[in-house]
C-alpha cells in the first residue's frame, strides 16, 4: 500500500538555513530587527475605478533596443523565480514566496555571470516577480493552472513599470496628454493620444507590449472617476428595462425581441490570404530573414483581425449597456467547448472549436461584465443548466433536445412555432429577471443592485421547468 502522508513542510531556523546555503538566498539584512508585516495593497479613493486607456507609440531605435533587453530580462527573471520555488519546494519542502524571490533577485543583479540585469530598472523585474507570485496564488486558490515557463517568440512581450519606473510631464496645453519616459532611457516616447487622460490625474502604472506584429502599445493604469448612467426603465413603469441574450454560431448574438447581430467570421473572411501566406512561410528556408518578415507579415494580418473583432464588440457592448438596464446571459463554459474530441470527429471539432474563437465569447462577456460595473447596470448570468433552448417561451413546456441543425421547433403543448435563438433569449430574459428580484429581496436597506449576479451564488435557486 501506497503512503498517505502529506510532505511536511520545512519551516523556521531550518528553512532560513536552506534558503541561505543551499538556495543562495540572503537573509533580511534591512530592517532586520523589525517584525516582517504583510504588504497592503493600494487603496482606491471612494468613488473611484480604475481604468486602462490603450495607446500605440513608435520607439527610436536605441529606445527599442532597450526595450528588447527589458523584454528578455523580464522573462528570464520570471522563469528563474519559477524555477527557484519549483526546486525548493521539490528538492527541500520550502516554499518561497515574493520576498524570497526578490532577494534572490538582487544576487542575481550582482552576479557576475548575469550583471547584465543591471541594465535593466529593478522595479520593472520585480513586477515580473509579482506577476509570478499573481500565477502562484491563482493556482493555489484553484482558479488556474501550474505556472509555465515563458518561451521566446511564444509568450507576449511586455514590461510593467510602476510610478518610480517612469516620469509623466502633463502638456498645459492639451490636458490629459503629456510626455512618457521610461527608466533607463534619456528621451520621452513618441505616443499617439487618440484620446486625452483624465486631466490632472499621474497614471498609477504603464505596461509597455509588442505584439506578433511588431507594434508597441502603452496601457496606461489610471484612478478615474465613471459616471453611472441614468436607469433606463420600461415606459410607463418603474420596472427596469431588460434584455435577454443568446450567444450562438449561426448569429453571434439573438435579443429577445427578435434582432440579431451577424457573426462576423473574420477568419472565414481572410482564410484566403492566411492560406497563401502560410504557404509563402513554408517555402522559405528555416533560420532566413525572409522566413522572419513572412512570419511577421502573417502576425499583422492576425493583428488585424483581432482588432477588427475587438472594435466590434466594444460598439455592441457598448450599445446593450446604453439601452437597458439588466442584461441576461447564459454561464457559458468555453473552456469546456473547446475541448478537443478524440476519433474521427475530430477534424470536425476543430472546425467547430475555430468558429468559437472566431465568435470571442469570452471576450464579450468580460466587457460586458466591466462596462456593467461602470455604469450602474446589472449582468446576471443564468445556470448553464437552465433549458433555455428547450423551454417554450409561451407555456413553459420542455420540450425534446433538439439537434443543432434544427434551428426551428413546435411546442407540442400549445402549438407556437419558436425561432430556436429567439424563444432561448426570452427564456433567459425571464429566468434572469426572476434571479434578479431574488436577489433584489435579498438586499439589506439601503444597499444598491450588485453589477453581477449569478445564479450558482444565489441560495436556494433551483431551475424552473
Amino acid at each position: 500500500m501506497g503512503s498517505s502522508e502529506q510532505p511536511v513542510r520545512v519551516v523556521g531556523e531550518e528553512a532560513k538555513r536552506v534558503k541561505r546555503e543551499d538556495l543562495g538566498i540572503a537573509d533580511r539584512r534591512k530592517h532586520h530587527a523589525r517584525v516582517a508585516t504583510p504588504l497592503k495593497s493600494r487603496t482606491e479613493e471612494a468613488g473611484t475605478q480604475q481604468r486602462v486607456y490603450r495607446f500605440r507609440f513608435y520607439p527610436t531605435a536605441s529606445q527599442a533596443e532597450q526595450l528588447e533587453r527589458t523584454f528578455g530580462a523580464c522573462r528570464w527573471v520570471y522563469n528563474e523565480g519559477l524555477a527557484l520555488r519549483a526546486r525548493a519546494w521539490e528538492q527541500h519542502r520550502v516554499s518561497l514566496g515574493f520576498a524570497e524571490t526578490c532577494r534572490a533577485l538582487t544576487g542575481w543583479r550582482r552576479a557576475e555571470g548575469t550583471s547584465w540585469l543591471r541594465e535593466v530598472s529593478s522595479t520593472v523585474l520585480q513586477q515580473a516577480l509579482r506577476h509570478l507570485e499573481g500565477a502562484f496564488s491563482r493556482f493555489f486558490r484553484g482558479a488556474a493552472r501550474y505556472p509555465k515557463p515563458k518561451r521566446k517568440r511564444r509568450s507576449r512581450d511586455s514590461a510593467t513599470y510602476v510610478r518610480t519606473g517612469f516620469r509623466w510631464v502633463e502638456d498645459p496645453e492639451r490636458p490629459g496628454t503629456g510626455s512618457v519616459t521610461l527608466a533607463k532611457q534619456g528621451e520621452p516616447l513618441d505616443v499617439r493620444w487618440s484620446r486625452p487622460l483624465p486631466g490632472g490625474q499621474v497614471p498609477v502604472k504603464l505596461t509597455v507590449t509588442r505584439d506578433r506584429g511588431g507594434r508597441y502599445f502603452l496601457s496606461v493604469l489610471v484612478e478615474e472617476r465613471i459616471e453611472p448612467l441614468p436607469a433606463v426603465f420600461l415606459p410607463g413603469g418603474c420596472e427596469p428595462k431588460a434584455v435577454g441574450l443568446d450567444l450562438g454560431l449561426a448569429t453571434l448574438v439573438t435579443m429577445d425581441d427578435g434582432s440579431k447581430l451577424e457573426h462576423p467570421r473574420l477568419l472565414r473572411k481572410y482564410a484566403d490570404e492566411l492560406a497563401r501566406r502560410q504557404r509563402e512561410l513554408h517555402r522559405k528556408e528555416k533560420g532566413s530573414k525572409n522566413r522572419g518578415k513572412a512570419r511577421e507579415r502573417i502576425a499583422r494580418l492576425y493583428a488585424l483581425i483581432s482588432d477588427a473583432r475587438r472594435d466590434a464588440l466594444d460598439q455592441l457592448t457598448t450599445r446593450l449597456v446604453r439601452e437597458n438596464q439588466v442584461l441576461v446571459v447564459e454561464d457559458l463554459p468555453v473552456a469546456n467547448l473547446l475541448r478537443s474530441a478524440p476519433g474521427k470527429g475530430r477534424r470536425r471539432k476543430a472546425k467547430l472549436n475555430q468558429s468559437i474563437t472566431d465568435a470571442a465569447w469570452g471576450e464579450l462577456l468580460r466587457q460586458l461584465r466591466y462596462k456593467c460595473a461602470w455604469y450602474g447596470r446589472t449582468l446576471v448570468i443564468v445556470d448553464r443548466f437552465f433549458p433555455s433552448t428547450r423551454r417554450c417561451s409561451s407555456c413553459h413546456a420542455k420540450g425534446p433536445r433538439l439537434d443543432v441543425s434544427a434551428r426551428e421547433w413546435t411546442c407540442q403543448e400549445c402549438g407556437v412555432v419558436h425561432d430556436r435563438d429567439v424563444n432561448a433569449a426570452v427564456n433567459l430574459r425571464d429566468e434572469g429577471m426572476r434571479l434578479y428580484w431574488l436577489a433584489a429581496m435579498a438586499l439589506p436597506p439601503g444597499r444598491g443592485m450588485p453589477s453581477v449576479i449569478r445564479a450558482s451564488e444565489l441560495p436556494e435557486v433551483h431551475l424552473t421547468a
